[in-house]
């Protein structure tokens, strides 16, 4: 499991590119023709280059913003290749708002709870990252705090023997909040280092899901004032702009402090990576570029500009 989740750059690169295929392969079809070496840069460049990043999904505000800083830059004398370069350098500064630093297991409980919308792999995203700080050390604990749909709490158990790692449950239609209170109790007496809490993700009954969420904050943060230390939202990156969307509704109720963007490597749309962390100034933890429970990568702003551009 170990060589699963832990990467050279160089193989992570590679299996960036391939995850990132059909986005760059869009991109790119339109960037190859629009920066070569004797193309000047003018106005009618720039629509080019606006459109292009609206097709991968990087969303109108991003790309207005985008294509300022880059007029800002005053390239218009040193040719299209040299744009070209400076989009790469904006897209980073945009991508790098945070940097999550977990190679060492934290010397106290560090809670995380995670939250997302029904069919986006919230539940697959927890097994990898129970997987992912097993490896790198940490004494794990799952949750179960989907108590609303019986398959969740039964995937959740399926990834814990997979990861190798134990999940407090109770039975189905239990208080959520109940079981939180249970996990957290069963964390300080296991002595474990990193809690993950799954939570329920009905959006048909946001308001109501919402509260729970709030609830389930409340109830951990019994047990730890400072807990949940961590709130991550699953979001699926094939839905685009509407990911965005999701991100902003429970950044507004719960207060995010990182995104998990999954299913990158089916997709053209993984522009919307550049987008949520410029609108929401949220950083990305981690992303999903495959089915494998190794396939879950922390989040390298500088690899993912490599292997998109």
């Amino acid at each position: 499991m170990s060589q699963e989740t832990k990467a050279p750059s160089g193989g992570l690169l590679q299996q960036l590119k391939e995850g990132l295929a059909k986005t760059r392969k869009g991109l790119n079809a339109r960037f190859d023709t629009m920066f070569t070496s004797k193309r000047a840069v003018d106005e009618d460049l720039f629509e080019e280059l606006e459109e292009a990043l609206m097709v991968a999904d990087v969303g109108v505000a991003t790309t207005t913003e985008l294509v300022r800083r880059l007029k800002e830059r005053a390239l218009w004398e040193a040719g299209a290749e040299a744009l070209r370069e400076a989009l790469r350098e904006e897209a980073l500064r945009m991508l790098s708002p945070a940097v999550l630093d977990r190679k060492a297991p934290p010397p106290l409980l560090q809670v995380v709870m995670v939250v997302g919308v029904n069919g986006v792999g919230k539940t697959t995203t927890i097994g990898k990252l129970a997987a992912h700080y097993r490896a790198l050390g940490h004494r794990v604990l799952v949750v179960a705090g989907d108590t609303f749909r019986a398959a969740a709490v039964e995937q959740l158990e399926i990834w814990g023997e997979r990861a190798g790692v134990s999940v407090v449950r109770q039975k189905q239609a239990t208080d959520p909040a109940a079981v939180v209170f249970d996990g957290m109790q069963a964390a300080c007496a296991r002595d474990v280092n990193t809690l993950l809490i799954d939570t329920a993700g009905r959006l048909h009954t946001k308001v109501n899901l919402m509260e729970e969420l709030k609830k389930i904050r409340r109830t951990a943060a019994r047990k730890d004032p400072e807990a949940p230390h961590e709130t991550w939202l699953v979001l699926d990156a094939t839905t685009g702009q509407n990911a965005l969307v999701q991100a902003r509704m429970f950044h507004e109720a719960v207060g995010l402090t990182g995104v998990v963007l999954t299913k990158l490597d089916g997709t053209a749309k993984g522009g919307v990576a550049v987008a949520i962390c410029h609108e929401l100034g949220v950083p990305l933890r981690f992303i999903g570029i495959g089915e494998k429970i190794g396939d879950l990568r922390e989040f390298d702003p500088r690899l993912f500009v490599e292997a998109l551009f």
